[in-house]
């Protein structure tokens, strides 16, 4: 959920283009080695940026062209061999307009650190696009050329509220004349009738009132050159000059009788328009009206419409609005909270209220409780997810580190934690399962619809796109890791246990025959828990320890001693006459404070989405895998996912990746890890014993993922490929038997 676009990202590209055909020379250098500082490379690709300019394309305000590839020297590749154009290319440098916006750039890069798109500072207002500057204009600019104000989204405010607030404002202005003294207000309504029908094109002006009789005689009837013909002719008594007439009887009958239902009529309108998105500028043309133009005497009021803007308008423009929608409002934010996150808002507060207000289901049934608790969920992992990477950006690295390690996690677990605790209550199997399902779908989703997705989206944008293959590696390698160690327990039971089955049929009617089973499993509590509590229970508790350890093992290698894998460098623009001191939309405090406030509001939408599960779970004919993989394992999961389709856009397929391997990683080292600790202190019927299901899926998902990323390039087939074989899982776990227990 971003602004802009991505500070910028620059790669150093030492040849003039690619040649495949070229044999590869193989990188001796090694890992151990780190990077060599005075190498071939390193100062062939400083010579390059000197002639280039190491710039960013947002950072910094002073750009220099880039060169071209086709005129890069065609010697470089005679002269060097492959392996220093290779090691060339994938150098990128980014740009950002503060140390802190650096900082966060940094944070990116690190390994189990979150991963944020959005920016934590306020951007420098002329680095901004103009499309951007638009959206966050006030609707008093006139413009030179504003073109045909027929358009859809012009259409479309004039269908949904254009006709009824017209016919609402000639009703007012009647009443008006009735009172006889609200005969200015009811002139007033009737011109803003005519106007709010269709307010495109046209200008109110809050026009400046003489204080001699003869200049407000004279205002009366000139012409203006600027629009073509002679000003609006208006009833102006006397005692709008100068007098006070403000507090008079006609202004009392208004406040009375036609501002309050106009106001009322506005904030309708308001927030409508504003939960729409596109038409926020409705919004504020109807926020401004409310607050402005209804407020002044109705002398100081004048609407025209525009003609030719090429002249000042004289006096001062209160509104100007020239398109109903605009669809770059996906970019709006408030306090630097895209305008999403703004809007969902209030539907965590509904959520908590009907939750624990109506909790005998007078009011909504627990359907429409569990859907507004999951959906309260999205902006709660947002505020998180902002808070995290604003302290991180703020503060030194031990801090960051044990912020991500504390928070990176609790989304999904307030979540598992709080359904383990009510089926341990109920004494029901089901709750145990659905976790191990959403558990399973957050790892396959992760792995597979989070990066595929990415890779289509931006090979939309970008014929083919390349990451960081080594770093990805690294993740890889973790994953493997992970899974074999979640999955052990699973493995071991299958070999050691005893299969007992429900019921079984003779089908040759011969006791020597062969006889048909159904509903076997394979049983841990056979002899009294022998089993289980001497062999699965204690290999469970080794591997909830080695998964955490493994994984501060991939802190410390990616953070510490092998930081080179990731190639990237952060510079902090520093141009004279340039520099922009930061101001962040969040203090440390302040994220703090959101971040304890969004984790309470977490809870409590857990708490409700597992008290009012039950019935989902009993009464659907869905099978609870496929609850659990789809519903509850990815909708915590969409900002992460929404920050990775930016990131993409942005040819910055690295952190895509990075984002749903991390998550994937983390549900393996660290949040099953917690849960079997939980058990310890809070026992419930959940043991790190899967169905063979979740163990097919997410192997053959790891494998795939790996396949695919070997080469350190993809393109939107590849990501394709990974999408269709999510969507295949989820139809098996679709057409799949519930688990037993449910």
């Amino acid at each position: 959920m971003a602004t802009d676009t991505e500070p910028g990202r620059r790669h150093r590209r030492c040849c003039a283009q690619d040649t495949p055909d070229a044999p590869k020379v193989p990188d001796s250098r090694g890992d151990s080695d780190g990077p060599r500082r005075g190498s071939l490379c390193e100062r062939h690709c400083a010579a390059i940026n000197n002639a280039q300019g190491d710039l960013g394309e947002l950072g910094c305000h002073l750009h220099r062209p880039r060169v071209p590839p086709a005129t890069s020297s065609p010697s470089c590749c005679q002269q060097h061999s492959e392996e220093v154009c290779e090691s060339c290319l994938v150098k990128t440098t980014l740009t950002a307009e503060n140390a802190v916006e650096a900082n966060k750039l940094s944070n990116n890069y690190k390994f189990g650190f979150k991963k944020w798109k959005s920016h934590v500072t306020e951007r420098p207002w002329e680095d901004r696009s103009e499309i951007v500057k638009e959206l966050y204009s006030d609707l008093n600019i006139v413009r030179g050329s504003a073109g045909s104000t027929l358009t859809c989204g012009n259409v479309l405010y004039l269908l949904l509220f254009g006709w009824w607030l017209s016919l609402l404002y000639v009703l007012v202005a009647a009443v008006m004349f009735i009172t006889v003294m609200g005969a200015p207000y009811g002139r007033l309504c009737w011109d803003l009738a005519g106007y709010f029908l269709w307010p495109f094109g046209k200008v109110i002006q809050k026009m400046e009132v003489s204080k001699s009789h003869q200049a407000c005689e004279a205002g009366v009837g000139e012409s203006s050159a600027l629009l073509g013909g002679p000003t609006a002719l208006r009833w102006r008594p006397q005692c709008w000059v100068g007098t006070g007439c403000w507090h008079h009887a006609s202004t009392a009958a208004w406040l009375c009788l036609g501002y309050p239902v106009l106001a009322l009529a506005h904030g309708l309108v308001c927030v409508t328009a504003w939960l729409l998105i596109v038409l926020i500028p409705v919004a504020k043309l109807s926020a401004r009206a409310a607050s402005r133009v209804l407020l002044l005497p109705p002398g100081r009021v004048l609407i025209r419409a525009l003609r030719m803007t090429e002249v000042p308008l004289e006096g001062e423009v209160i509104l100007c609005c020239y398109r109903a929608a605009n669809p770059y409002y996906y970019k709006y934010a408030v306090d630097g909270i895209n305008v999403f996150a703004v809007n969902l808002l209030p539907l965590v507060l509904v959520t908590l209220v009907l939750g624990y207000v109506d909790s005998p289901n007078h009011l909504t049934g627990s359907a429409v409780k569990f859907t507004l608790a999951l959906l309260s969920i999205m902006p709660l992992s947002y505020y998180i997810g902002m808070a995290i990477a604003s302290i991180s950006a703020q503060s030194n690295f031990a801090v960051g580190a044990v912020v991500n390690a504390t928070f990176g996690s609790i989304t999904e677990l307030t979540f598992y934690i709080s359904a383990l605790i009510k089926g341990s209550r109920e004494g029901n199997r089901c709750y145990a399962e659905v976790v191990k399902s959403a558990l399973t779908g957050t790892l396959v989703g992760c792995v597979l619809f989070v990066p595929g997705l990415c890779m289509v989206i931006g090979g939309i944008r970008h014929q083919e796109q390349r990451f960081n293959s080594r770093s990805a590696g690294v993740s890889s390698a973790l994953l493997f890791l992970s899974v074999g160690g979640v999955f052990a327990p699973t493995l071991f039971s299958k070999v050691y246990g005893k299969l007992v089955c429900g019921e079984c049929h003779n089908v040759t009617q011969n006791p020597l025959g062969h006889y048909l089973c159904h509903n076997c499993h394979f049983d841990l509590m056979d002899n009294n828990g022998t089993l289980y509590y001497s062999h699965v229970q204690p290999l469970v508790y080794t591997v909830s320890i080695l998964l955490p350890a493994a994984y501060l093992i991939g802190l410390f290698f990616t953070l510490k001693t092998h930081t080179h894998i990731y190639d990237i460098h952060i510079s902090d623009c520093h141009m004279p006459g340039h520099h922009h001191s930061a101001v962040v939309h969040w203090s440390r405090w302040r994220a703090l404070l959101i971040l304890l406030l969004s984790t309470l509001c977490m809870s409590a939408c857990a708490d409700l989405a597992t008290e009012h599960i039950s019935p989902i779970l009993t009464n659907s004919t869905i099978s609870q895998y496929f609850i659990g993989v789809t519903v509850l394992a990815m909708v915590p999961e969409l900002p992460e996912i929404v920050n990775g389709i930016q990131f993409a856009l942005q040819n910055n397929l690295s952190l895509s990746i990075e984002i749903g391997n991390c998550i994937a990683v983390q549900v393996c080292m660290l949040q099953i890890p917690i849960l079997v600790l939980f058990t310890i202190f809070y026992p419930t019927n959940f043991t790190l014993v899967f169905s063979d299901l979740h163990v097919y899926a997410s192997m053959f998902s790891v494998v795939l993922m790996n396949y695919i990323f070997m080469d350190g390039k993809c393109d939107y087939f590849q990501g394709t490929v990974l999408v269709m074989v999510y969507f295949i899982l989820l139809a098996v776990y679709f057409f799949a038997p519930s688990p037993s227990g449910c």
